[in-house]
């Protein structure tokens, strides 16, 4: 079993096709018989994924009237559009990988901010995203039958969530596995530590991720920690781990769904770190340069070329499931649907004042009366009709 050959301390990461695309040979049957149907899927939200986020970074630029994009020092002029997003770029490998696993309207996903490929795997529809990242909290408004927690900004909480939801599972007998992640940074703070514990000791259904994407901000992950892996965390608290190579589909899936095994026969939570890089700055208003030194920047070349889309691609080409034509459809298709979602989008963007201040107390304090009249002559809002 994967637990017992990698629940150590070492450094080894599990691959079922690296970056060569040279196949593990105790694997080469498990990729025969790997349902097309679900891998030509999986390509096209990592696809999609990588399209969307540009076309909606995109919308933050000022750009010349040819539809250039304006720069500055070699930076694009932000005019601040969207209020902020954080790129799952360079991660689709392992976020499509994990929430491909999910069963809809059975299992949760309880995310981060930074799971775009996995929550449009999910079933988080991309206008909704957008209209989150535009500033309309109605965007995490999700579908019915669709469980995935809205989008999470302080760093950890979402293991506590998700530790919960697995316990609300089992007290009520149901079947749902939560699949939870974090970056290597939020391993720092203390609710990491608690929600696996307590995950352990209840035995409960969860499936913890760390994304080691080698950056936290603008901390690298050398100096995040002195443990050798983050995997190995999981092992002060009687927990499985394992460490995969985040940039392979196929080995973050195997992990997973043995996870959920596990998870399903009630031998409790697994701890899966999945290595891979964040090929995009922190954020949409972050700069790479202020922090990146010249050896970084050598690092970051050789990471790219591990970069998780390109070799799923070439896979399918060898196998005859994927050429060139295919790929220009395919972004064709991406492109006329991420334009329809950005201009449902931007239709929907407004928020009223109201909404900043109506719902937080039951009955408005004096404060806030006084502070929503300012706010509505400031913005030159009218009252609700």
């Amino acid at each position: 079993m994967w637990v017992e050959k990698f629940d150590n301390p070492q450094k080894e990461i599990f691959q079922i096709l690296n970056e060569k695309g040279v196949i593990n040979p105790n694997f080469v049957d498990y990729l025969k018989k790997f349902d097309s149907k679900v891998l030509l899927k999986a390509y096209e939200n990592m696809c999609f994924s990588r399209i969307q986020e540009q076309m909606q970074m995109e919308l933050n630029y000022e750009k010349d009237e040819k539809g250039q994009v304006k720069l500055v020092n070699g930076i694009p002029k932000v005019i601040g559009k969207v209020i902020n997003f954080l790129s799952s770029k360079g991660q689709e490998g392992v976020e499509v990988a994990y929430a491909s696993c999910l069963r809809p309207g059975i299992d949760w996903l309880v995310p981060a901010y930074r799971n775009n490929a996995a929550w449009i795997t999910a079933g988080y529809p991309v206008e909704k995203v957008i209209q989150y990242w535009l500033g309309n909290e109605m965007g995490s408004q999700m579908p019915k039958g669709v469980n995935i927690l809205p989008v999470n900004i302080p760093i950890a909480t979402q293991y506590s969530h998700a530790t919960g939801i697995a316990f609300a599972e089992k007290y009520k007998n149901d079947k749902g596995i939560v699949i939870t992640t974090i970056g290597d940074g939020g391993t720092s703070e203390g609710e990491f530590s608690e929600a696996i514990n307590f995950a352990a000791i209840h035995k409960l259904a969860v499936v913890f991720f760390v994304e080691n994407n080698q950056w936290s901000l603008d901390t690298p992950t050398t100096k995040a920690t002195m443990s050798p892996t983050f995997a190995q965390k999981g092992t002060a608290f009687g927990v499985p781990n394992i460490r995969v190579d985040g940039n392979d589909f196929f080995s973050v899936y195997y992990a997973t769904q043995e996870a959920i095994e596990r998870a399903k026969k009630g031998n409790g939570p697994s701890l899966i770190e999945a290595v891979t890089y964040r090929q995009n700055a922190h954020s949409a208003f972050d700069i790479k340069k202020d922090y990146f030194s010249a050896e970084d920047y050598k690092i970051e070349q050789e990471w790219l070329k591990k970069d998780p889309i390109g070799r799923i691609r070439e896979y399918l080409k060898s196998i005859k499931l994927w050429d060139d034509n295919k790929q220009a459809e395919l972004d064709k298709q991406i492109t006329k649907k991420v334009n329809d979602a950005i201009t449902w989008a931007l239709k929907n963007e407004n928020v009223s004042i109201d909404e900043i201040f109506d719902y937080t107390y039951e009955k408005l304090t004096p404060q806030l009366i006084e502070q929503k009249a300012e706010a509505k002559v400031f913005f030159n809002e009218g009252e609700k009709k």
